[in-house]
């Protein structure tokens, strides 16, 4: 099972919370996690072993964050298009994807990737810089990555009749 698949599973994306997930405030809301999960593992400074409970508060809330918002009342918004497109993206071996869009989508995953050691360390020696950087490339990269998600729902939506009906 591909990874993209594991974590949908995880998060038990049916069709039902994939369409409350494309809610733009639910993508807006999402994006501000990984700078709050920085601050409250930051916070073991203050709270010693009782940072677990900030940390536990936000992955909850990534968990519950697709469910938390109502379907759109339209989904032409560029965040509702950035969520087709990684649910398209997931469901790639069923109906693939152009071929032009491989390339760029393994660059810009590692560009994302490549800020986890720099966040790992950067929170590990206390040190905010690193951290810095760390969110910077995780933030560069996940959102090349939608702006190509939205791109490929535009392609996508032309060859399957599924993939039109989620744009209202």
């Amino acid at each position: 099972m591909a990874f993209e698949k594991k974590i949908s599973a995880f998060f038990k994306l049916d069709d039902e919370t994939w369409m409350r997930h494309a809610n733009p405030w639910s993508v807006r809301t999402r994006f501000i996690i990984f700078p709050i999960l920085a601050v409250a593992i930051w916070s073991r400074v203050w709270l010693g072993w009782y940072c677990l409970i900030p940390v536990g508060i936000v992955l909850i809330w990534t968990w519950l964050n697709p469910r938390a918002f109502s379907k759109p009342k339209t989904t032409k918004a560029w965040s509702s298009k950035a969520v087709f497109g990684e649910r398209i993206w997931i469901k790639r071996k069923e109906l693939p994807i152009s071929k032009h869009h491989l390339k760029a989508i393994v660059i810009l995953n590692c560009i994302a990737i490549s800020g986890i050691p720099f966040f790992i360390w950067g929170l590990y020696e206390l040190q905010v810089w690193p951290t810095i950087l760390g969110v910077v490339l995780v933030y560069v990269g996940k959102m090349w990555f939608l702006d190509r998600m939205v791109w490929i729902y535009e392609d996508m939506k032309k060859k399957s009749e599924e993939y039109a009906s989620w744009e209202y």
